[in-house]
């Protein structure tokens, strides 16, 4: 169990109600703290600003925040927050400030468009950014209009999807989502791609065939590279199935798309993973990989944007 926080950022909009709903469960889940953040707006950081320069500098300065009483009755409406909750004003950019508060959260949480975004925005700037740079993890739990029909963003209902590539994805990431599969006490359904070449004949959109892995002997039948792509998921999942032993695996290996295949997964998943940097950029990147922003932009469900955690990694 980690003492790490659950970190919700939250804005006062109803993007942000959802993902303090979902860190509330992830929170109670993993028997931890939640860690509510706001990061104060432009006029609000100039106010404390000016308070400050008027003011003993060791007097904090004081300034209205309609946010904590937002979030204060959406806990319950009581005068103080529920205990093993604290919230948080933050200044500077929204993603510098959730960046350096979330060096030692166990995730962070957030809706994926803020206060003011555009209807038609699938994914807004600040979700964008901090998925690419923050230290942790980053669930996005995506809008109403996207996660119509999805199961399980609330709950445990619906498996744990992984996103993996056997050869490159981190263990960071197939750790993250075996812990979040056990403390669901649900599958983990690993969903790999394997390229194709073209030709006029061949049907791609194929349904997941979830295969064991006592079912793999080359006489088999099966495309080639579809039973060497569950050979690979096997091997990298040999050490999570024994430090999980309770937690059921599917395998699943699709021609094509990883990223359009891991969409449609998530219209059924409690929750989708995948490694968030392109395996060629360094693991200090702060661009998003494809597959990685694909999906966090048209998931139907919340999405996890994993780092590499390790430094000798």
């Amino acid at each position: 169990m980690s003492h790490a926080p659950v970190i919700a950022a939250v804005d006062g909009s109803e993007h942000s109600l959802k993902a303090l709903q979902w860190a509330r469960g992830a929170a109670l889940r993993h028997g931890t703290g939640l860690l509510i953040a706001h990061v104060l707006p432009d006029h609000a950081q100039l106010y404390a600003g000016r308070r400050a320069a008027l003011h003993d500098a060791s007097e904090p300065a004081e300034y209205p925040d309609p946010v904590h009483d937002w979030v204060r009755s959406m806990l319950g409406g009581g005068a103080a927050l529920p205990d093993g909750v604290r919230y948080e004003s933050l200044e500077g950019s929204v993603p510098e400030a959730l960046r350096v508060i979330g060096a030692g959260a166990l995730m962070l949480v957030m809706g994926s468009r803020g206060r003011g975004g555009f209807a038609s925005l699938l994914l807004g700037s600040s979700s964008r950014a901090v998925a690419s740079t923050a230290p942790c993890p980053v669930v996005v739990v995506p809008h109403a209009e996207r996660d119509a029909g999805a199961a399980g963003s609330e709950d445990s209902a619906g498996r744990v999807v992984l996103g993996l590539h056997a050869a490159e994805t981190p263990d960071d990431v197939l750790s993250f989502a075996f812990a979040e599969a056990a403390v669901r006490g649900t599958t983990v359904q690993v969903v790999s791609a394997y390229a194709v070449p073209p030709a006029p004949a061949l049907v791609i959109d194929r349904p997941f065939e979830v295969i064991p892995p006592e079912g793999l002997a080359d006489e088999g039948d099966g495309v080639p590279a579809e039973r060497e792509m569950l050979r690979s998921q096997t091997q990298r999942l040999a050490p999570l199935r024994t430090r999980y032993p309770d937690v059921p695996v599917e395998q699943a290996a699709v021609p094509g798309d990883p990223a359009g295949r891991l969409v449609d997964a998530s219209r059924s998943a409690a929750l989708v993973v995948v490694g968030r940097h392109h395996p060629r950029r360094t693991a200090m990147s702060l661009q998003i990989g494809s597959v990685a922003h694909a999906v966090l932009h048209h998931a139907h469900g919340p999405v996890a944007i994993v780092p590499t955690l390790k430094d000798d990694v």
